[in-house]
């Protein structure tokens, strides 16, 4: 049996493990939950997992949560960024799934890995961010990083067992979102309501909005650079609105390696928990007789800058993506609020990165995330300088 944490159990990723979990109670034990201000969906968990330790935003959602539990059976409830890495480092815990949403779940998930935890990764902002500085790590104390993401966990299972030297490209497979059909001189009158329609996948709002922009890939980009030690030269990406090829390796002679599956998240993230066994699931099958064409084109990066700027980014490297990830968030953040447009996200950005370059490269993760805090600040700024423009 495996044991396991869950940073971020309340969102979309996190209430898929668990429902792996509810379905394999021989293979796994939850021994602690981080959430966020959702406490009755962690009530609902708690009762149902039993786990020993969870941990939420602030003083003032512990002291909610108290109250919507009783107190029995008895739970240990802390708080805040030192309640999370508690979370993260508890003793007994095997892997860490790291399922915070955006830079906020960087410090756990670099917390476990310094306490030799295995980690499910699918906080993909932690390697945007301090890609360099985790792997170093992770391979100092020995830390399995399994990938979440459908993509990295498509590329993880075809690089199994190959000699990296035979490797000629890794290529990302995107759905393209809920705007690929949309005329790009329309996007600037898209609502979040329209952006949040994804017609493959079910996923949190914010990644949902990454996928409408194409900013998810742009950070994919980033973190398969790290994961697989790639240059960025290595790393393509195409268009394939079916979501069937979940993304493929290129080998120096010519031949091709494609990991394939139904738009199931349920799928990459159980090959995450049970690795390296598989999950015996029929349910998940893919029915090859009703599947229909499966479509490839390259990105129009003119309709979708902000891929093209990702990929600028990560030539660049240095603080460039964690700038670029922390105006990204704010950006999202502000058009989800309606404060600002669909096409302001990328304009936010741009202005982010134009006023921010920290000089030198980063020399620890303390330096990353204050440029993380000031490009947060700047991000706001433009927000608001946006919003009284109209």
């Amino acid at each position: 049996m495996k044991t396991i944490a869950i940073l971020g159990s309340t969102g979309s990723i996190g209430g898929s493990v668990l429902e792996i979990v509810s379905r394999h109670p021989e293979a796994f034990r939850v021994e602690a939950l981080a959430a966020g201000r959702n406490v009755k969906a962690l009530k609902e968990q708690v009762v149902k997992f039993s786990p020993h330790l969870v941990a939420v935003m602030d003083e003032t959602q512990a002291e909610l949560f108290r109250k919507e539990w009783g107190g029995e059976p008895p739970v240990e409830i802390v708080w805040g960024r030192e309640g999370y890495g508690k979370v993260a480092t508890l003793p007994g815990v095997e892997m860490v799934v790291s399922a915070m949403m955006g830079a906020a779940g960087l410090l756990p998930t670099w917390e476990a890995i310094c306490a030799g935890k295995d980690i499910a990764l699918a906080n993909k902002e932690s390697l945007v961010v301090a890609g360099e500085i985790i792997m170093k790590k992770a391979q100092e104390k020995g830390v399995k990083i399994i990938p979440v993401d459908s993509e990295h966990s498509a590329i993880f299972q075809c690089l199994s067992g190959v000699d990296p030297k035979h490797v000629k490209s890794i290529i990302l497979t995107a759905s393209g979102g809920p705007f690929l059909d949309v005329p790009g001189e329309k996007l600037k009158d898209m609502k979040p309501a329209d952006a949040l329609r994804h017609p493959n996948w079910r996923m949190g709002k914010k990644i949902t909005v990454d996928s409408a922009t194409m900013m998810n890939k742009g950070l994919e980009l980033i973190e398969a650079r790290w994961l697989f030690s790639v240059s960025p030269e290595q790393i393509a990406v195409v268009i394939h609105p079916q979501s069937i090829v979940h993304s493929l390796v290129e080998f120096i002679d010519g031949s091709i390696l494609a990991q394939m599956g139904r738009p199931d998240m349920r799928i990459p993230i159980s090959y995450a928990l049970f690795y390296p066994e598989r999950m015996n699931d029929a349910s998940f099958s893919l029915d090859f007789s009703h599947l229909g064409p499966l479509t490839f084109f390259p990105p129009d990066l003119e309709k979708f800058p902000c891929l093209g700027l990702a990929r600028e980014v990560l030539k660049g490297g240095g603080f460039l993506p964690a700038v670029m990830n922390a105006a990204n968030e704010v950006a999202v953040e502000g058009f989800l609020s309606e404060r600002i447009g669909f096409t302001d996200i990328y304009r936010v950005i741009v202005e982010v990165m134009d006023l921010f370059s920290p000089p030198g490269s980063p020399a620890s993760l303390e330096t990353l995330l204050q440029a993380d805090r000031e490009a947060r600040r700047l991000a706001w700024e433009q927000v608001k300088k946006i919003e009284r423009n109209g």
